[in-house]
């Protein structure tokens, strides 16, 4: 059951992009963000929404629906200077092999509260996703009902 609670949150994932941002329920943090498009060297600005470990990109808050998303399992948050930029969100995979993002927000402060809340939104998942994983390591008796 494992695969089968992953399917269900990718689905609510997928179908969160179709959404309009205004429309994702109980969302863990939104607003303004800049991404660095690292090929041109360029922030490019878009309206953002965290929910379940997921990141979702708008190009405004009027869109239909969401341009992507980021999976943050296993990612981690943290502020770093970058350029002339003092404060931006770096988001580092758990593996060479994937991308690590640079954001950045209106200012400071709410760079500090994006970082929080991804904090607390990649951590909240990982402990459900640790718990499935010990339910299903159990021995077989202790799982009967």
């Amino acid at each position: 059951t494992v695969i089968y609670i992953n399917h269900v949150w990718v689905d609510v994932t997928l179908h969160n992009t179709t959404l309009p941002p205004l429309a994702i329920k109980n969302p863990e943090c939104l607003g303004l963000l800049h991404q660095l498009d690292k090929a041109k060297d360029v922030w490019i600005q878009h309206y953002c929404i965290l929910k379940d470990a997921c990141l979702y990109f708008y190009a405004g808050i009027r869109s239909t629906h969401a341009l992507g998303g980021l999976y943050l399992q296993g990612y981690t948050a943290n502020e770093q200077s970058l350029g002339s930029r003092r404060s931006v969100i770096e988001l580092k995979p758990p593996s060479e092999e994937f991308q690590t993002f640079y954001l950045c927000a209106e200012n400071v402060n709410e760079n500090k509260r994006w970082i929080t809340a991804l904090k607390i939104s990649i951590s909240k998942w990982v402990t459900l996703h640790q718990a499935i994983q010990d339910f299903m390591n159990r021995p077989l008796e202790e799982t009967k009902m």
